[in-house]
């Protein structure tokens, strides 16, 4: 049979990943373990296809699934500067640690928990006989569910790792809603309403005329007379390029308008330039064409 004390001792003095003494900082799981944080910390940074798997962190996936626990100082604990002559006797029994409303000493003889919300840690002893819903120590409130026994028996590993299970669904089930929520606002964003109406169909009236707001109205009434007489009908925001030019043209050779007005086309006499007159094109070879 095994040693009761030695077990004991092993489980509450004693890393459950690396067999090492504990040394702050502590964290626990949602099924009550005791770690180094390191110890954690190494293991979730190690990706090597060689890594051991460990059964006392195989529920560990992220560091978020841990706790540093707010412990409280035994002040009658010694540490290991009684036991360096082996000349008197070392008292296993002496926690650490001890419940900062009762007083227990945290060695495993007394039924110890711990809160996931703030990680401080009492007795159970002290959860049962001042019941309240706010933390004895930081006044975070608290539910029954957030209270993990500490190095529990079977039962209570059965129990914590049900509630552990289900608390890990409901977070991936609200991701999964959170997700789609964005997703489908970034859509809505997107897409532009049907019912609003566009800008051609807001301000395209029922005449073409009504089309072309920015020329003037002598252009207007020449461009569609070319167009109606070419037999196409006029199309609001087009006008082909043979029109526009037979426009400047006429334009330009009508006697009606005055030479301060015609001087305004390139079609004018004089916007023409001779030879002489025009520049050469120079090219970074200065070429001369």
């Amino acid at each position: 049979q095994v040693d009761k004390v030695a077990e004991l001792v092993a489980r509450w003095f004693y890393c459950a990943l690396s067999q090492e003494k504990l040394c702050r900082p502590i964290v626990a799981c949602e099924l009550g373990r005791l770690y180094n944080k390191d110890a954690i910390i190494e293991y979730l940074l190690d990706k090597s296809p060689d890594k051991t798997p460990m059964e006392s962190a195989s529920h560990i996936k992220s560091i978020k699934n841990v706790t540093e626990l707010q412990l409280v100082d035994n002040p009658a604990w010694c540490g290991d500067k009684e036991s360096i002559k082996g000349d008197k006797y070392d008292d296993l029994q002496c926690a650490r640690f001890i419940c900062p409303v009762v007083g227990l000493e945290m060695n495993g003889r007394h039924r110890f928990c711990f809160l996931r919300n703030c990680g401080c840690v009492f007795s159970e002893r002290a959860l049962k006989e001042i019941k309240a819903e706010v933390c004895h120590k930081c006044g975070v409130p608290f539910q029954e569910e957030d209270v993990i026994v500490l190095n529990g028996n079977k039962e209570d590993v059965e129990i914590l790792k049900k509630r552990m299970e289900e608390r890990r669904l409901k977070s991936k089930l609200e991701k999964k809603s959170k997700k789609g929520k964005a997703a489908a606002a970034a859509a809505s964003q997107q897409e532009p309403s049907a019912d609003s109406p566009g800008p051609s169909k807001a301000k395209n009236g029922k005449d073409g005329k009504d089309s072309v707001s920015s020329s003037s109205g002598e252009n207007r009434q020449i461009i569609f007379t070319k167009s109606s007489e070419n037999g196409n009908p006029s199309v609001p925001g087009k006008v082909n390029k043979a029109s526009s030019s037979s426009t400047k043209r006429s334009i330009a050779d009508s006697q009606d308008k005055s030479e301060a007005y015609k001087s305004i086309f390139t079609t004018h006499s004089s916007a023409k330039r001779s030879k002489e007159e025009c520049s050469n094109w120079v090219t970074h070879t200065a070429y001369y064409f």
